[in-house]
């Protein structure tokens, strides 16, 4: 295969070298386009024909040579439109560099609209310039007609090759493409959203002296002017309160967020997340914002309040369903945990055949066992609400349920895509929480939170109640877009180092 393709580059190699002997650039500087395939191939349909000259520039996609005349495809960012290239036409000397030309090459061409016999809009070359020659060969993928429908035969679907070689991903594979341009819509609905309601958009830092807001650990730099360790900030939380503390009504902050743990279907070390922070309101004025914005969000970006995800049909209009955290494990475990005593909880775990660490404490039981029989079973929009104040140290007590939180998670096809409370305001209360956490640390939990003292400060100076939401971006994408992994929504998702040639 490596020689195979040494011998293609070569052989590129050798045109280019001919391109320039002929006295052309091979890699212009600019070219000016008046228009783009898709509209030429719009306009042509709309109006029965298509008046004047166009000009237009992309990737030679398809080559079929025949003497002094040959037919193409260019490809630009809307599409594909055919061409059809004629010596007489365009000159020897264009033609004998268009000769030259390989299946990726970057061309801009000028000339009239016409269709073919068969019907194909086809664009009659006057002009051609040779925009970019490309010396590596591009994994063509091929298709056939099967009667009406097109078949793909040959499709660049290795995924790890696709993800480390994004580029060339993007190039072959359309649908793909489309996917991002599917991301970029849906966050854009959701900034508009937010904006349309008041809310600021804000910009906190990414380097942080602590790290915060999360069970999870940090990646660690190192700052050589201040000679000090810097985190990269595994959520947004601490930082966007203090701007509630400052004054701020609402704020929120579409960011990148970084966690040092294991990479799957749902998790990269690098996400993006969205966090919102709204002064006065509570946990219920949080769930009725996100069932709102998540329905209007698909609603624009889809065309329906109904989405085709992983072979399930989500109904996202409100109202969503909704179910106590204790409520939903004794409903799909048969096993009531409430307040139960750590023996207890071990026993109902081995029954359900869930596997703990020997020390595991309570919480990480119960949390345990909601992973691996709850969350799966989340197929429709739920929230999941009232948790355990152990496992949300951030978070209001509940104001009439003894040992809970007021707090709730959104899951959709099992898969939890949003996190929020009634935030806790009260500075005596988190400095107690933020102790405790510090225990389980000595204890060797190396996910529990940090003592944050100048976040304790900030509350002192008083924090009105504040309702506060983290919605995970990536995974909304996922839902949105029908994708199967993580990685398929993230432009450049992380890897293993590629393995050296053998």
């Amino acid at each position: 295969m490596e020689k195979c393709l040494d011998d293609l580059r070569a052989q590129r190699l050798e045109k280019l070298n001919q391109m320039t002997q002929m006295g052309l650039n091979p890699f212009a500087y600019a070219y000016s386009r008046t228009h783009f395939a898709q509209a030429i191939l719009d306009t042509y349909a709309k109006e029965n024909g298509f008046d004047g000259e166009v000009s237009l520039a992309g990737r030679l996609m398809s080559l079929r040579r025949m003497g002094k005349a040959s037919f193409g495809h260019i490809m630009d960012s809307t599409g594909r439109i055919q061409i059809y290239v004629k010596e007489d036409r365009v000159g020897e000397d264009t033609y004998a560099a268009f000769k030259l030309l390989d299946l990726g090459d970057f061309i801009g061409v000028r000339g009239e609209v016409f269709a073919t016999r068969t019907g194909e809009v086809t664009i009659l070359v006057r002009s051609l310039d040779i925009l970019a020659k490309t010396v590596r060969p591009l994994p063509v993928v091929k298709e056939k007609t099967d009667g009406d429908e097109k078949v793909v035969y040959d499709r660049f679907a290795d995924k790890e090759l696709r993800y480390r070689q994004r580029y060339v991903d993007l190039v072959v594979n359309p649908d793909v493409r489309n996917v991002f341009v599917q991301r970029s819509r849906i966050v854009s609905s959701m900034r508009h959203y937010l904006e349309n309601r008041g809310y600021l958009e804000v910009e906190t830092p990414a380097l942080q002296p602590l790290y915060g807001g999360a069970f999870a650990r940090p990646f660690v730099t190192h700052h050589n002017a201040l000679d000090m360790a810097l985190y990269l900030r595994i959520a947004d939380e601490l930082y966007l309160k203090r701007l509630i503390v400052g004054g701020f009504d609402g704020v929120f902050e579409i960011a990148k967020d970084f966690r040092n743990e294991g990479m799957d279907r749902d998790h990269n070390p690098e996400f993006t997340m969205m966090e919102l922070y709204v002064a006065y309101q509570d946990y219920h004025f949080m769930m009725d914002l996100v069932e709102d914005m998540i329905s209007a969000i698909g609603g624009e970006v889809t065309g329906s309040m109904t989405v085709q995800s992983r072979g399930e049909k989500l109904n996202m209009k409100p109202p969503w369903k909704r179910m106590a955290f204790f409520e939903a494990l004794q409903e799909y475990t048969g096993h009531d945990l409430y307040q139960k005593d750590l023996q207890t909880l071990k026993r109902a775990a081995a029954s359900l055949h869930v596997e703990t660490a020997k020390n595991a404490d309570a919480m990480q039981i119960i949390d345990a066992i909601f992973s691996t029989h709850v969350e799966p079973k989340l197929i429709q929009p739920t929230f999941i609400i009232d948790y355990p104040l152990e496992l949300s140290p951030l978070a209001k007590k509940h104001r009439s349920k003894p040992g809970l939180v007021e707090r709730f998670e959104g899951y959709m096809l099992g898969m939890e895509i949003c996190n929020a409370f009634s935030e806790l305001n009260d500075p005596l209360d988190q400095q107690e929480r933020f102790e405790q956490q510090a225990r389980l640390r000595a204890e060797g939990n190396e996910e529990a939170m940090v003592i944050d003292e100048d976040y304790i400060r900030a509350m002192e100076y008083g924090m009105p109640p504040t309702a506060g939401l983290g919605l995970g971006v990536d995974r909304l994408c996922m839902i949105l877009t029908d994708s199967p992994s993580i990685r398929d929504v993230i432009l450049f998702p992380h890897m293993r180092p590629e393995a050296p040639p053998t």
